[in-house]
């Protein structure tokens, strides 16, 4: 696999070939060649991953996913388990510009976005000039984002939605692609700020990183204390990135598939009519529209993944926990009782496919 050559989309292949867009139509016989080029896009990303980063293959899949989908990803685990480096050799495989921002209480927003600077030109002239922060990468790596203060985690609200910042008055706007990969620790508590509900919202997906096994623990030990150093060659341009936007966009959904995934995120609402009692009894808010196009976007891009130009509810499926687990906010009695927001999903993905049960089936 690593002696493949990297694969090139359709449009960079055949020279002055005209990019697809959103409004382009694709025929049967061209969406066939853009879904196996894309998996072999995707395989050769997956292999140079691997390459570097041991085990975690459904955090490293999801995380391709929001990558490729142009979402944010919250990154859940403890210290050491390699959410850092999955996020650089990312970067470095489709040669992105990466900036780590790490967060502490004492952090302010300009310490993110840039300020501006008084500068003193040769000749004795004095003038303001802009300073960019290290948000102004295309992979920004936000580590342990919960310690910082509400007024420093503001300054991401901005970049994330609306991929620009503004400092002094003045917007400026972020080279693309801009993506967030931020991570948390799950069980330290002391010193941290929960992210408000607004900022959860923005996030695509929430992975949780776990432990190694056995057989993966030896294997990282043989990579890392040995005399050899694993790293990731480039297997895409940024080019090629942001050409597969477009691309998954013209994947189709069939209506009952959509369906489905709305019945989903309805099923998260606590005063929805027929919604599971497990989320009226632990659950206060719902997931928001977000929810409904997480769902959809990673659905596509998973069906890519498998070689198809249409979306199946199993690709809804398998992307229902890490798009909805941080977008059902639990009340007093689900945090008193600690109950797993996957538990939660699951509830609401076994009432969609019970009201979808007559559509056309998967």
């Amino acid at each position: 696999m690593r002696s493949r050559a990297p694969a090139r989309l359709p449009q960079q292949a055949e020279k002055g070939r005209a990019a697809v867009t959103e409004t382009t139509i694709i025929t049967p016989e061209q969406a066939q060649q853009w879904a196996e080029r894309f998996r072999t896009l995707i395989s050769d990303l997956t292999a140079e991953v691997s390459a570097v980063i041991v085990g975690m293959e459904d955090v490293v899949r999801s995380t391709l996913i929001a990558l490729v989908a142009g979402g944010h990803v919250l990154l859940e685990g403890m210290p050491g388990l390699g959410k850092t480096l999955l996020v650089r050799t990312l970067s470095d495989a489709l040669d992105l510009s990466f900036s780590r921002i790490q967060f502490t209480p004492d952090l302010m927003p300009a310490d993110i976005t840039g300020t501006t600077v008084l500068w003193e030109k040769p000749g004795g002239e004095r003038e303001f000039v802009f300073q960019p922060g290290p948000v102004f990468a295309n992979v920004v790596l936000a580590d342990e984002i919960n310690r910082a203060t509400p007024k420093t985690q503001s300054a991401l609200l901005e970049a994330m939605q609306e991929h620009s910042v503004t400092v002094a008055g003045q917007t400026r706007c972020l080279e693309e692609p801009f993506l967030v990969f931020a991570t948390q620790n799950p069980i330290d508590l002391e010193g941290t700020y929960p992210l408000p509900e607004a900022q959860l919202d923005r996030f695509l997906f929430k992975l949780r990183v776990d432990y190694p096994s056995l057989d993966e623990l030896h294997e990282i030990m043989n990579r890392t204390t040995g005399h050899q150093v694993a790293c990731a060659r480039k297997v895409a341009t940024r080019d090629e990135l942001l050409a597969l936007g477009p691309v998954v966009r013209q994947v189709a959904v069939a209506k009952h598939v959509q369906d489905f995934a709305l019945q989903i995120v309805l099923a998260t609402h606590p005063d929805n009519e027929g919604t599971p009692e497990p989320v009226k009894r632990f659950v206060s808010f719902g997931s928001s529209p977000r929810g409904a196009q997480a769902l959809l976007l990673s659905g596509k891009v998973r069906a890519l993944m498998d070689g198809r130009f249409n979306v199946a509810r199993d690709d809804i499926k398998a992307s229902a926990n890490a798009a909805l687990r941080h977008r059902m906010i639990p009340n007093f009695e689900g945090l008193a009782e600690r109950i797993d927001p996957d538990t939660l999903v699951a509830e609401a993905v076994a009432t969609a496919e019970a009201r979808c049960e007559k559509d056309v089936p998967v």
